[in-house]
């Protein structure tokens, strides 16, 4: 597969590029398709990584390229959730999710005229997260992993062919988290897109990636990529399995020397 997000020897600083790096010489390579995950030390780069892959950041050198083109503004083809959910509480869980729609072109433009259609696409995503029936709930009427698999709605609303996720299940309960690593791996599955996940989860790196990116230390770069290649579809029993525990283990020993090495 080719590459779809191409990070080129990237160095950025915060403040007006005044002070110190969040990351320096950083580089990597994401496939068309593929499921990618971030890991590293707390404070080394992973969601300046993100803001950089979406163009909400500009590198003070180095080049960010995505679909082939090189990121010089926010780009229009990805979907973002986060660890807070962000839903409006005075709107509808179905209103929130038509949000994106109300922003990102062409689905702005058509959206009066074309409303059915994509009602109709948003009540066919929340019952493919089991969310079937919920659009007229209020956020505050849905627990905290009904909100976040509405929010994994949200951010493919305007089905985009990047999907950045950062620390998406990091608030929720162990066995919420899990149900959802499980609705993600789907959603995968079903419509291809790439993905790029920044988890401090372990766990959750290894059993949802194709490969997984660790991360150094302040300033963050790249220093152990790690292909994973347990076959797919991926059952939560994999976990409890000593080639999984290696893996772990394994990633978490490069965490251990990047947080020495600080």
């Amino acid at each position: 597969m080719s590459a779809f997000v191409e990070l080129h020897d990237v160095t950025h600083v915060y403040g007006g590029g005044v002070g110190a790096p969040a990351v320096e010489g950083l580089s990597l390579r994401v496939r068309e398709g593929e499921f990618a995950a971030i890991v590293g030390p707390s404070g080394c780069g992973k969601s300046t990584l993100m803001k950089l892959a979406t163009g909400l950041q500009r590198p003070k050198s180095g080049a960010v390229i995505v679909a082939g083109k090189e990121v010089v503004e926010p780009i229009k083809i990805t979907g973002m959730a986060f660890q807070n959910p962000v839903m409006l509480p005075w709107r509808t869980t179905l209103e929130n999710l038509l949000l994106p729609l109300e922003i990102v072109q062409p689905h702005r433009s058509r959206l009066r005229a074309n409303k059915a259609e994509y009602v109709a696409r948003a009540e066919m995503l929340l019952e493919t997260v089991g969310l079937k029936g919920m659009g007229s709930k209020f956020p505050w009427q849905l627990s905290g992993g009904m909100q976040q698999r509405a929010s994994l709605c949200r951010s493919l609303i305007h089905e985009p062919k990047l999907l950045m996720l950062d620390e998406p299940f990091g608030a929720l309960d162990a066995f919420t988290r899990e149900e959802l690593w499980c609705v993600i791996r789907d959603l995968h599955a079903q419509r291809g897109v790439t993905v790029i996940l920044v988890t401090h989860d372990l766990r959750e790196a290894v059993f949802l990636a194709d490969r997984v990116f660790c991360m150094s230390a302040r300033p963050g770069r790249i220093i152990a990529e790690r292909e994973i290649g347990f076959a797919r579809p991926r059952d939560l029993d994999i976990t409890y399995t000593p080639d999984f525990a290696g893996i772990v283990q394994e990633l978490r020993g490069h965490i251990r020397e990047a947080r020495a090495a600080a």
